[in-house]
């Protein structure tokens, strides 16, 4: 990624920023943290296939799975209240409701720089070493929907706390703790899962439970959470020589944040046009766009910063647990999105509820299985003697990877969508049709190769930890100030529609810890 002509230095960030924008079409129909995890993929892959770092190629999977797991977590916040204050008329409603977009962009992309940015800083061999306590995190949050949940209710303990995920958050700890007794010590990975579990603890106890600040009530307080869990990964990479996955946390996060707000200013410039579609899917593509602009940026810059990832494609740990990284990306991914098209197959009778006696889900879960199984032959078999159909080459296992899990997801999405289309589909399933195959060619024609040596002069300047706060801050607020300006001087006082009437402060407030009225019967309520 150094030097380069224009074409060599706009295309591997217009190419992460298109395969994030079309993952985050397809969240915003699937929703949530599973939802999540595919933009958070699709980034990371592009960015690394881009990135001109041949010795990033081979642990494409690891940066797959860890992208997709950093970006996943800031789909447990609300945020479509926020959106509404920006669309109310009331002035410091519209400046509240930026200024909080900007947080929960920073909430949701800091994450993700962090989880994309640490193969690429760790190594394979260490990111490695998560697998355990992250599969015991896994299994206690499975428990926590099967067993758990549904037995805590059962005894009348009330779950939803300020309507926050301190549940998953606990187990997150209870899990960890095993880990260090199974272990008799604490290893770097379950440190990581201990900072981040421990600092959602603080961020809400400090900023809900002592501070008493609530951003949306009654809506979820997982920003609080969150907030203590990006500050906890910000300790722990500061404190185990992880300080350029920091850097990525936050350059992610500020430019993120930005295009978050940036986004729904957006939208509200563009409904001035008078077209009728589907101006919460451009609201969510955009999204995805600026996002992937923040990981292009950041990767681009850890590009140039970190030295040669050492060659450890041999070694134990990373052999045992890069199929799983595999398995994680084409089936776990999927799975949990693609299993919420059963409910809309239905709902409109394209599907019976149940066939042969068995409900459709239970037939979609054994389909995947059948899957599951296929897939496990043929790690297996590519462990001890290489697949002919897999690429030889780290660039074009990488490639493969990227386009199974496009092509898998772009599908499974029009199959959520076809069995209940409209014209104003097209702005989604359309464009991201349209987004994917450019994508697939950007990613596949592109035949720039920059120096893959990271930067001498680079690598060893001096981190200025106080320049990048400062300018991170001073454009954050010049940027929510702008939003604010553009928005007042084509609206001023007029409710802009196309959300719900949302007003934070005032007489005239709809929301407040016991105050409101209820929002109009057509109020928005996608998303969270």
């Amino acid at each position: 990624m150094n030097g380069g002509t224009m074409a060599t230095r706009v295309i591997p960030i217009a190419t992460t920023a298109l395969a994030l924008s079309i993952g985050w079409g397809i969240r915003g129909n699937f929703g949530h943290e599973y939802g999540a995890m595919l933009p958070g993929a699709l980034a990371a892959m592009a960015a690394v296939l881009l990135s001109g770092r041949r010795d990033w190629l081979p642990a494409i999977p690891f940066f797959a799975m860890f992208g997709a797991l950093g970006w996943s977590f800031g789909g447990s916040i609300s945020y479509m209240q926020v959106i509404g204050y920006t669309h109310s008329g009331h002035s410091l409603s519209v400046l509240y409701g930026f200024a909080n977009l900007f947080v929960i962009g920073f909430l949701w992309a800091a994450p993700g720089g962090a989880g994309t940015a640490l193969t690429a800083v760790a190594g394979p061999s260490r990111v490695a070493g998560l697998f355990m306590p992250l599969g015991a995190v896994f299994l206690a949050w499975w428990l926590q929907g099967v067993a758990i949940e549904p037995a805590l209710r059962g005894l009348g303990v009330g779950l939803n706390w300020y309507d926050t995920d301190w549940l998953a958050a606990t187990l997150a700890l209870v899990a960890a703790g095993m880990v260090v007794a199974i272990r008799l010590r604490v290893d770097a990975g379950t440190s990581l899962v201990i900072h981040m579990a421990a600092g959602w603890w603080a961020g809400l106890a400090l900023l809900v439970l002592l501070l008493g600040l609530r951003m949306t009530p009654p809506r979820g307080d997982n920003w609080a959470g969150c907030t203590g869990m990006v500050a906890g990964i910000l300790i722990y990479c500061l404190r185990t020589g992880l300080p350029e996955v920091a850097r990525a946390t936050i350059v992610t996060g500020v430019i993120g944040g930005i295009g978050f707000a940036a986004a729904s200013m957006l939208k509200l410039v563009e409904v001035t046009s008078g077209y009728t579609t589907n101006w919460h899917s451009v609201l969510e593509q955009t999204t995805g766009f600026f996002n992937g602009i923040a990981i292009a940026l950041a990767m681009r810059g850890l590009a140039r910063r970190v030295g040669r990832l050492p060659d450890g494609e041999q070694e134990p740990s990373v052999r045992r647990t890069r199929p799983l990284a595999v398995a994680f990306v084409l089936l776990m991914i999927p799975y949990l999105n693609l299993r919420k098209n059963v409910p809309d197959w239905t709902r409109v009778k394209s599907v019976p509820e149940v066939l042969y006696g068995i409900p459709a889900w239970l037939w979609f879960d054994l389909a995947f299985v059948v899957v599951a199984a296929g897939l496990a032959v043929l790690l297996a078999r590519h462990a001890r003697r290489p697949l002919a159909v897999v690429p030889t080459s780290p660039l074009g296992a990488g490639q493969g990877l990227f386009l199974l899990l496009l092509a898998i997801m772009v599908i499974g999405n029009f199959e959520k969508a076809l069995v209940s289309f409209a014209d104003q589909r097209l702005i989604t399933e359309g464009v991201i049709h349209v987004n994917a195959v450019i994508c697939a060619v950007l990613l596949l024609v592109d035949d720039a190769v920059p120096d893959p040596s990271p930067s001498p002069e680079m690598a060893g300047r001096p981190r200025r930890w106080g320049r990048l706060l400062a300018a991170g801050l001073a454009a954050s607020l010049l940027a929510i100030v702008a939003d604010w300006a553009i928005v007042r001087s084509i609206y001023g006082d007029r409710f802009a529609g196309h959300a719900g009437l949302h007003i934070r402060f005032g007489p005239d407030a709809t929301t407040g810890l016991s105050q409101g009225r209820a929002a109009p019967a057509n109020a928005d309520v996608r998303g969270r």
